[in-house]
């Protein structure tokens, strides 16, 4: 297995990881990344396998674990009871508690709101400035979906929006000490936040996800509160930033190549969306444990080794898709690995659908003229691909 040294941090890598890619793709099924000190997969068919691979999975082997450092207890708290970092039985009783929320009728029902929701946003659009498209729009779609699928008032977007964004900075290659402090302190913050809001919903049931995660709890379907709170959080943040940032890659890519209407009519929404989610994806790295020593693709792994599977790299693998460097929304969806695969497949994924399938193109149809008034730029916040701002003109 051959070594690459890529620094997560690098400048140019940031803006454009995918030459990175394809190198690394071209030196075989398996390769160790060094900057992390572990395997990586960038290809489509061993990223495919390995999703699926139960001999790998989330969760650290128990001897591996440790209590953690103590400035960051409250952060770990909430990790220890994340359906994320769970594996069976654990993951299969949470994970289904948590499809309640997420039934086709349920997303369904959220489409009228989120329509009205788009519209009261471009209203609010200044007409003779450029502005940020990302906290006016990109971020207010999701954040208030999530809001009112789990039940948690609307006011409290952007409070949450703070403490998600320092929370979920933690899984950043340039994360710091200060990084690790402020995670701690959010962390805290929300469950102090949702373990009051929790003995309110005891009090004032509603149609909510909190309120059916609070039924299972007094019903006895073993859910613990600790549990009940790290899904709402996992829930609020995985629940929107991914779609943040797919609407910010997807709305800049469309500015750039030059958008058409036909890619957002009725019968060419849904493979705009998939292009969008597989040409530049949020999230590029979902790694995994090995749970037994084991011998994959010619490479021994022993029972603690983690593999990095590279969903974006394996969304551009040209021996799994015709032109894949290249945007084209025309193409029928053939591969996307960017919600994951296998037992954690993305719970969200058809809210996610849904919000950008109606956001862009009510965006473009009332914005017909929008252009960028700046050249955007990505984070450093790798392994997550977003933009630091959109800036845009009407």
């Amino acid at each position: 297995m051959k070594t690459l040294i890529q620094s997560p941090t690098e400048p140019d890598f940031v803006q454009n990881p995918y030459p990175f890619y394809d190198a690394a793709r071209a030196v075989g099924k398996l390769a160790y990344w060094q900057d992390y000190k572990m395997a990586a997969a960038f290809d489509h068919d061993t990223v495919h396998l390995l999703l699926r691979d139960r001999r790998f999975g989330r969760e650290i082997p128990a001897e591996l674990a440790s209590e953690g450092p103590a400035h960051l207890a409250p952060f770990l708290q909430v990790e220890a009871h994340s359906l994320l970092d769970a594996e069976p039985p654990r993951h299969t009783r949470l994970r289904k508690l948590v499809l309640r929320a997420f039934t086709s009728r349920e997303i369904k029902a959220l489409a009228p709101g989120l329509e009205r929701l788009c519209h009261e946003l471009i209203d609010a659009f200044p007409t003779d400035a450029p502005f940020d498209l990302l906290p006016a729009y990109c971020t207010q779609v999701p954040v208030i979906a999530i809001c009112r699928l789990l039940g948690v008032p609307e006011d409290m977007a952007p409070q949450m929006l703070d403490w998600s964004h320092k929370m979920v900075a933690m899984y950043q290659a340039s994360k710091t000490q200060a990084t690790e402090h402020a995670a701690a302190q959010a962390s805290a913050e929300f469950i102090a936040f949702l373990t009051d809001y929790v003995q309110e919903r005891r009090k004032t049931p509603g149609e909510d996800l909190i309120t059916r995660l609070i039924q299972a709890e007094e019903d006895g379907e073993s859910l613990s509160t600790d549990e009940l709170i790290g899904t709402c959080i996992l829930l609020l943040n995985a629940g929107h930033e991914a779609t943040v940032h797919s609407l910010g890659n997807g709305i800049k890519t469309m500015l750039e190549q030059g958008w058409q209407p036909e890619w957002l009519a009725p019968e060419g929404i849904e493979q705009l969306v998939e292009e969008i989610l597989r040409y530049d994806p949020p999230l590029h790295m979902f790694t995994r444990y090995a749970y037994e020593e084991i011998e994959v693709f010619g490479h021994r792994f022993q029972r603690g080794d983690q593999v990095a599977l590279m969903l974006a790299a394996a969304n551009r693998d040209p021996e799994a898709l015709e032109r894949a460097d290249q945007f084209d929304p025309t193409r029928p969806a053939k591969i996307n690995k960017s919600f994951g695969g296998g037992l954690h497949f993305c719970v969200g994924a058809p809210l996610a659908r849904m919000e950008m399938q109606i956001a862009l193109p009510i965006l473009f149809e009332r914005c017909p003229e929008l252009s960028l008034a700046a050249a955007p730029e990505y984070s450093n916040s790798y392994h997550f691909h977003n933009l630091t701002r959109l800036m845009v003109r009407l």
